[in-house]
């Protein structure tokens, strides 16, 4: 803990416990549909941000500018995608496979550097790509199907955190999701009103405790996201790059283990070729960040003798 601040791995460890708890927590919600969920989630996120963003005095985003909200539109429309299809996996009994979609990720991450940003791959990240194909395409086998809910969660996630990086370099956590919340906020309510109208929402169903489940989405969105925030700005990358992995086991155990899904033997199969992949990433990224680390210690001297500035 020398080198990396405590209050930081706290808070980072405490954002995903959080994530890893919601398919306990989704699953209370099961009364609701997923389409609802989300809408509510929109909503009462809508109202925390309004309030963080006047304690802490923060800037309100550019909703008059539609070049600069098409990124954060863009991302609003992702992460609707992903907590829809995250939700409805929880609430049809398919947990371990949205658990699976948050495994993937990273290997989607690094894929989204090559065909997006242009970046090379060292050899061993190739590796751990080809390893996850190979997972991708025996868990094919075993649903019989390709895991469209892992596939769609790890590929709307991936391309959220991309559009979240290229922001979060000139907007902060508040204003960003105050962003994409105001964004999908008319959809939302008008979505929530025709649920109201209909005669279908379900609100006011065992109450008050539905009722106070779903205003509760607000502070289940923000608080997880704005301790990411911190955790972020205050440990290593590397160190980020490994917590990462708690909130897809946990949500593993809580399918399993608390709600009782079925993991036959091909799929643990599967899931162990995916933990294989993510174990020779991790072991190429922690490598490649001590090589960073001791060039710069080498560096450090070597410019200072020199007298000039080191960038």
């Amino acid at each position: 803990m020398e080198t990396t601040d405590r209050r930081g791995m706290l808070h980072g460890l405490a954002a995903y416990v959080i994530w890893g708890a919601f398919p306990l927590y989704f699953h209370l919600l099961r009364a609701s549909g997923a389409v609802e969920i989300v809408l509510h989630r929109v909503v009462w996120s809508l109202a925390l941000c309004a309030v963080l963003t006047r304690v802490t005095r923060s800037a309100w985003p550019p909703v008059g500018d539609p070049k600069r909200l098409l990124l954060p539109a863009t991302g609003a429309v992702l992460i609707a995608l992903n907590w829809g299809t995250y939700i409805y996996g929880v609430n049809s009994g398919q947990v371990v496979e949205t658990s699976l979609g948050y495994f993937i990720n990273p290997l989607v991450t690094v894929l989204l550097g090559v065909f997006v940003l242009r970046e090379r791959l060292r050899r061993l990240q190739w590796v751990a790509v080809a390893i996850g194909a190979i997972a991708v395409i025996v868990l094919t086998v075993d649903y019989g199907r390709p895991p469209w809910i892992a596939l769609i969660l790890a590929v709307s996630f991936g391309l959220y955190g991309l559009i979240k990086n290229h922001v979060g370099r000139t907007t902060g956590p508040v204003a960003g999701l105050t962003t994409e919340t105001l964004v999908l906020a008319p959809i939302a309510i008008v979505g929530l009103v025709w649920y109201g109208a209909d005669g279908s929402s379900t609100f006011a169903v065992n109450p008050p405790v539905q009722a106070l489940l779903l205003m509760s989405l607000g502070v289940a969105t923000v608080v997880p996201l704005l301790l990411f925030a911190s955790a972020a700005r205050r440990i290593p990358l590397s160190t980020i790059g490994l917590l990462q992995y708690l909130t897809p086991v946990l949500q593993l155990v809580a399918g399993v283990v608390v709600l009782g899904e079925t993991m036959r033997a091909s799929r643990w199969v599967g899931f162990g070729i995916v933990w294989l992949a993510l174990a020779v990433l991790t072991f190429d990224s922690l490598t490649a960040a001590r090589r960073r680390s001791a060039q710069r210690r080498l560096l450090v001297p070597a410019v200072a003798a020199r007298g000039q500035p080191l960038t």
